[in-house]
């Protein structure tokens, strides 16, 4: 019997997301290493993905299906991504609760805050550092998946706001 929350995670529509979301940090593995130094960034949905940065739209395309190649034959390291949205979430989540908890108690006068404000500081750094190994643990878990299954590739559309440039990698499956 599985438990709650992984029969959430299944859910079609979560898993779609998660699987897309696997296969864009995978596809930005693949780039950061052909372009160093070069800012990418991603978006997942349940139709697919976006990845946002300046790049060619032939070296997306060899990409995005070198990534799904490669999860397919088990490289479940790729979906995971140390600057992924969920790393800061988590980091945020724990230094801002780090931080609460020094001023609990503190009173409501400017001076027993300050007073505080080094205990605040020393438990946000403290919070930040354990919440590290969370992040990739939650990627791993909750909001990434390294088994693509089914997932497919329909399209990748290059699009332009201005400097802003962007690819939609459709998918299905």
């Amino acid at each position: 019997m599985s438990d709650p929350l992984t029969n959430l995670l299944n859910t079609p529509i979560l898993s779609r997301i998660r699987r897309n979301h696997g296969l864009e940090h995978a596809a930005i593995h693949v780039l950061a290493k052909r372009f160093p130094g070069r800012a990418i960034a991603g978006h997942s949905d349940a139709g697919g993905f976006w990845l946002i940065g300046d790049l060619p739209t032939d070296q997306v395309e060899s990409a995005v299906h070198i990534a799904l190649t490669r999860l397919r034959a088990g490289e479940r390291n790729l979906a995971i991504h140390p600057n992924c949205g969920t790393n800061f979430v988590t980091g945020g989540i724990a230094a801002g609760l780090a931080g609460a908890f020094a001023m609990f108690g503190a009173g409501r006068s400017s001076r027993e805050r300050l007073e505080r404000l080094p205990l605040a500081a020393v438990l946000a750094t403290l919070a930040l550092i354990l919440a590290r190994p969370l992040g990739y643990r939650a990627q791993q878990r909750i909001t990434t998946s390294g088994v693509p299954g089914d997932l497919a590739i329909e399209s990748i559309q290059p699009t332009a706001r201005g400097r802003l440039q962007a690819h939609r990698i459709r998918t299905s499956g």
